[in-house]
């Protein structure tokens, strides 16, 4: 299952609405992979939404400490494939991140997003929140 930012917010965040259909999906799940712009992307939300930054640190800290929690760093590779990817979804409103998120799942044969994201329908994976 691919870790999306906006499956970590509901996750991390028990006001939100989803809190409990993303602490589910999480716990059920085996392997975990999440990517670095992802991390970039969830730390500016989260601090956008006002959460404090120390429990939001901590809870990427606990994260990532997890074994069944993979990280993968965008190199200029998968960087340059997601940039592709966009170019030919002009029509699409994705985000780099989205984007990056596409490739990586593709090639890790991965169907199970922790997404709230209606994006990851558009391109024929599965979001696993539904708000």
């Amino acid at each position: 299952m691919l870790l999306d930012t906006s499956g970590l917010l509901c996750l991390h965040n028990g006001a939100e609405p989803c809190h409990p259909q993303a602490r589910a999906a999480f716990e059920a799940a085996g392997t975990k992979v999440v990517h670095s712009y992802v991390l970039c992307e969830f730390l500016a939300l989260s601090l956008a939404r006002g959460l404090p930054r120390t429990r939001t640190l901590a809870f990427l800290d606990a994260l990532l400490a997890q074994p069944d929690v993979e990280v993968v760093y965008v190199d200029r590779a998968l960087h340059q494939a997601a940039m592709d990817l966009l170019r030919n979804r002009l029509d699409k409103g994705y985000s780099l991140c989205d984007a990056v998120s596409f490739v990586l799942m593709g090639r890790r044969d991965l169907l199970f997003a922790l997404t709230s994201d209606h994006h990851f329908e558009q391109e024929g994976f599965v979001r696993l929140i539904a708000p």
